[in-house]
């Protein structure tokens, strides 16, 4: 039987993967959640989401202080993505919620999220090498902390949208989806500020998304503070070694990882037991028997 001390180290190995790659946090405790404790979809997600928001907090106050974060591109993200989380929420709530393919939805999305995930962890390097040449000649940005979106506001906003919709239901993409497509979008600026402010937006989207989620009973308030229990610590630890670390072995390791899981999902989405299904019927049945 699963119980405490079980989720207390999936926290402790999420937190730890965290700290030392700077990745893999959602990511990776959806599908832990789903397929080792054998939680609920709709369960692990929204569960997930407030364990994001609420590890990502931290970090988000770092960058602030450190003068990392580019507010418009956070504000114009967040016009978008709020609202699509909301939007996104409704709709399963209410047109999703209660049909048999519910959990396959959401398993299926996690798998396309996650094997999206993977790629991009495993050829982070190469896609930042490839837009690095775009930032050599405006360094003056790092130094006087000015930008404009002035432009690309539209861009902004659509990819907050997908965003919102993607991170809603599954829980995946705010943090690894949110960096590459700022990388696509705004070349040169410096990376220390496309991860400021991808944090920061990542944190208003899961907090978003997980109250949503919470209202509808799809938190576990138990499970996620024994994972934050696990996981803050290992964090902290995580970062202290980080140096120490073979990153990038962990971060391929990583990246493969969530690259198989991804198309295991795809592959076998979870589906309602067709047990329950049989136990209805035959509750309709007992009644219609009572009733004659």
């Amino acid at each position: 039987m699963v119980g405490p001390v079980e989720f207390i180290l999936a926290g402790v190995l999420v937190g730890f993967c965290v700290g030392i790659t700077g990745v893999g946090g959602g990511s990776l405790m959806t599908p832990i959640l789903i397929s080792l404790f054998r939680i609920e979809p709709h369960i692990a997600i929204g569960t997930d989401l407030l364990y994001a928001a609420i590890s990502k907090f931290c970090g988000s106050l770092v960058h602030a202080k450190k003068l990392n974060i580019v507010w418009p591109i956070v504000l114009w993200l967040a016009l978008g993505s709020i609202p699509a989380s909301f939007i996104t929420h409704w709709v399963l709530e209410n047109y999703l919620s209660g049909s048999s393919h519910y959990k396959t939805v959401l398993t299926m999305v996690l798998g396309f999220m996650l094997t999206l995930t993977g790629l991009s962890i495993m050829f982070r390097a190469q896609i930042e090498k490839f837009f690095a040449k775009f930032r050599v000649n405006k360094r003056v940005d790092e130094t006087t902390q000015t930008f404009s979106i002035e432009g690309k506001r539209a861009f902004v906003v659509f990819m907050g949208v997908v965003l919102g919709v993607f991170v809603t239901l599954s829980s995946v993409g705010a943090g690894a989806f949110g960096v590459m497509a700022l990388i696509l979008m705004f070349p040169h600026l410096p990376m220390i500020r496309i991860i400021g402010s991808d944090v920061v937006h990542a944190v208003l989207l899961t907090a978003v998304a997980g109250f949503a989620h919470m209202t509808s009973g799809n938190v576990d308030f138990h499970l996620l503070g024994w994972l934050l229990v696990g996981s803050i610590p290992a964090i902290i630890v995580g970062t202290l070694i980080s140096s120490k670390m073979p990153e990038k072995l962990i971060r391929k390791i990583l990246g493969i990882t969530l690259f198989a899981l991804g198309v295991n999902f795809i592959i076998n989405p979870v589906k309602s037991k067709p047990v329950e299904k049989a136990h209805s019927a035959m509750i309709i049945q007992v009644d219609q028997q009572h009733q004659v």
